[in-house]
């Protein structure tokens, strides 16, 4: 990829597009994560003697400008991070009106747009749009990784019509995943959790001939055990997974590791009834809400000397305390390794929960695209990161 290195802007105005979808409730931004992630580009391009329009999605908004997808609540969070004044741009980003903003501009000075998703174009990769988006830089620089796998005009429809680069946050993330699958250091162990295992087919499809071990959590896991016979209550199940499931552990049953218990509940609720019951023995009635003790010691052991870990899916429903020991476990087992693997979070709920655990600085790297991580995982072409090259 074309990255900064690359880029001269010293007096230009630089479009670019961050990944300021970040959680709002009540007009408060609760999650500033990527908002900081996108602060050392931002930095080096206003040091670098640029001004700086940026622009991003938030939501998914169908009907145009709608107020509760509005990026207004970030300018604060992003002015207190940056240390500098932010102009919003109420206007439609690709708007005569945002044009003559842009333009009044001077080096060291930053702009936030409104949601770029307030265009019908956007989703579509409209030509038309881009041009009009591109009519607000003389160069363009994407620093959202988490938007990198959509072919949308914000994202590769710009960067064919201007000088582009990578901004560090993408070159950092498409550097540290890239370690997962381009000759990993042994001993190599993935940690996959979440709720289906339909989401995360390819990805484990594309690591489990490079792991060593593959750790298995979260609803996804008593997929695989009803594909070995166990008896699973009321718990999550895809059916049209089971044979998929079967199909992996004959292959792969020596690098895959199941659950041997679990935290099992009357009810899907913070208040529900638990025991903790054999992961293949849930009684009929109860479900599996979390992994349970015996596992959270396997799963330690299990990553006990490993030089390369990837972890990506909670253990079990831990927005629910009675739930969230195992995923909390797994937490402080990645943490542990600090100094001695390489270590890497991937997007989504992982992220929440380590940063819940207090350990974030204690892991190498924390992706901050849910979707595009696994995709690059999966061996896929990032439209975004194609653009860069």
């Amino acid at each position: 990829m074309q990255t900064l290195d690359q880029l001269d802007v010293r007096g230009r105005r630089v479009l670019v597009r961050v990944d300021y979808n970040v959680p709002v409730k009540d007009g408060v931004v609760q999650d500033r994560t990527r908002v900081t992630a996108s602060l050392t580009t931002l930095r080096e391009l206003l040091d670098g003697g640029a001004s700086a329009v940026l622009m991003s999605h938030f939501g998914r908004p169908k009907n145009g400008p709608e107020e509760k997808y509005s990026l207004g609540p970030v300018v604060p969070v992003l002015e207190e991070e940056l240390g500098r004044p932010v102009r919003f741009i109420s206007s439609l980003p690709g708007s005569d009106e945002t044009l003559e903003a842009v333009r009044q501009l001077q080096p060291g000075e930053v702009a936030l747009l409104e949601n770029v998703r307030f265009e019908a174009g956007e989703e579509k990769n409209d030509p038309e749009l881009a041009a009009r988006l591109a009519r607000l830089g003389d160069a363009f620089v994407l620093d959202a990784f988490g938007s990198a796998h959509r072919a949308h005009a914000s994202v590769s429809g710009v960067a064919a019509l201007l000088p582009h680069a990578a901004g560090r946050l993408l070159q950092r993330e498409v550097e540290a995943l890239s370690r997962l699958t381009e000759n990993p250091e042994s001993p190599y162990v993935v940690i996959i959790g979440g709720a289906k295992v339909s989401d995360k087919i390819k990805v484990i499809e594309n690591l489990l001939p490079q792991v060593d071990r593959m750790l298995i959590g979260g609803g996804m896991m008593f997929t695989f055990i009803r594909a070995r016979g166990g008896q699973i209550g009321s718990s999550l199940v895809e059916d049209d997974q089971v044979d998929y499931a079967h199909g992996l552990l004959e292959e792969y049953g020596e690098k895959l590791m199941l659950p041997t218990d679990a935290v099992a509940a009357d009810k899907f609720a913070a208040d529900a009834q638990t025991q903790v019951v054999p992961a293949d023995q849930i009684p009929d009635g109860w479900m599996g809400l979390d992994i349970g003790p015996d596992t959270q010691r396997a799963y330690a052991e299990a990553l006990r000397g490993a030089k390369t870990v990837f972890w990506n899916g909670p253990m079990g429903v831990f927005e629910f305390e009675a739930f969230a020991a195992g995923t909390n476990a797994v937490a402080e087992a990645v943490a542990n390794l600090k100094d001695q693997a390489y270590t890497v979070v991937g997007g989504g709920d992982s992220v929440s929960a380590i940063n819940q655990s207090g350990r974030a600085d204690q892991i190498d790297h924390i992706s901050t695209g849910g979707g595009a991580s696994l995709e690059l995982l999966e061996g896929k072409a990032l439209p975004g990161v194609e653009a860069m090259k």
